[in-house]
């Protein structure tokens, strides 16, 4: 399924997730994404035997220099800059418990989806506290969209999820789990939710599981949240300068840093050096500079900084704001890749979750 190219997969990849892709053949592979949670508006492409998250539906993905023709009777498709050449790709098929629905008659599409080749994906709660007021949501956030073009639900119950994993573990072979929700009102910031949701879906089948949810107000929910069965946590920081967190989240930017790094330092005696990772989004206004200096800090208290290109989804505040350049994207990963390599962390011994997937950023490819 592989092609010689002149660009290596790393920068491939990099490029794609960048500029976005346009499809001779939207139908190809499993559905796109449009709003919700995470990667939105992007499609699964396998590239080198790695399957990414690459945007088909932004405006920059319309205008992105790369084309991918229509695939051959295997599947793969020639991967073309201004039409010149430069490899072969593949789109994950559509999963087969997409087929299936609850008993109630709810599709398990709208429950949990596949993301990357072999990880289940879900939005436990898909309203959010930012999201409802328009002077404290994010403005890159589109968690809301789903919901209400009917593509989702808006609480997935314990029982639903389990199901659905078992499903996709028996008919589709997924590896691991995230479990993300929206922002609720209590000051536990949707850990309850995360830990009731985890207990079910473990009865029922054996798969690791990432938790993410913002800080909750209290160290002793990281234990519930491992007692639980949640195997891996994410909590995510998104930009990582005081001013563009009030600029670009500002609701969510009430939870200061200083909170985010105590929850970080309880929370890795908890699930274990690697095992807890942040998003930091590249490209939102932070430095290069900046996004470094918070990765250092991460590595040394045992965080996992998954740094991934911002990609501006239709319909949101910031559905304008360009991407970060591909060189900007290279220069970064390349530095956090040694920093990562130099530390000894690695994507690959995460038991579940974002860093584990890989498919939203090249990041790992550079830790080699």
């Amino acid at each position: 399924m592989t092609m010689p190219s002149s660009l290596p997969a790393s920068r491939l990849i990099t490029e794609l997730q960048s500029f976005g892709i346009r499809l001779a053949d939207p139908r190809v592979g499993a559905p796109s994404r449009r709003g919700g949670a995470g990667p939105s508006d992007h499609k699964a492409v396998t590239v080198d035997g790695r399957t990414v998250m690459v945007p088909v539906h932004t405006a920059g993905a319309f205008a992105s220099p790369y084309m991918a023709d229509a695939p051959d009777a295997e599947g793969a498709s020639i991967v073309r800059r201004d039409g010149v050449a430069l490899g072969r790709v593949s789109f994950p098929r559509v999963p087969r418990f997409y087929a299936l629905q609850t008993m109630d008659g709810v599709p398990y599409s709208k429950i949990a989806v596949l993301h990357g080749a072999d990880v289940l994906a879900t939005t436990v709660l898909q309203t959010c506290i930012r999201y409802q007021s328009r002077t404290k949501t994010c403005q890159f956030c589109s968690i809301g969209q789903s919901l209400a073009a009917g593509r989702t639900i808006a609480r997935k119950t314990p029982e639903q999820l389990a199901e659905v994993a078992r499903a996709a573990v028996l008919l589709d072979g997924v590896r691991h789990m995230v479990m993300t929700t929206g922002t609720p009102s209590t000051p536990d910031r949707g850990a309850a939710i995360l830990c009731e949701s985890a207990k079910a879906v473990k009865a029922a089948v054996d798969l690791p599981i990432q938790g993410q949810c913002e800080p909750p107000d209290s160290d002793a929910w990281f234990t519930r949240l491992y007692e639980a069965g949640i195997d891996t946590l994410g909590m995510h920081l998104e930009a990582v300068t005081p001013e563009v967190r009030a600029r670009v989240m500002p609701g969510k930017a009430s939870v200061p840093l200083e909170r985010y790094f105590s929850a970080f330092e309880a929370a890795v005696p908890v699930f274990g050096r690697g095992q807890v990772s942040t998003y930091i989004l590249a490209g939102l206004g932070d430095s290069r500079e900046a996004i470094l200096e918070m990765a250092e800090r991460l590595i040394v208290l045992g965080v996992y900084p998954f740094v991934v290109p911002f990609v501006p989804v239709s319909g949101t505040p910031l559905e304008d704001h360009p991407a970060p350049s591909p060189a900007f994207m290279h220069d970064l990963l390349s530095a956090i890749g040694g920093m990562l390599k130099r530390a000894g962390m690695r994507a690959s011994d995460s038991k579940a979750g974002c860093g584990k997937c890989g498919a939203c950023s090249a990041l790992s490819s550079f830790e080699e």
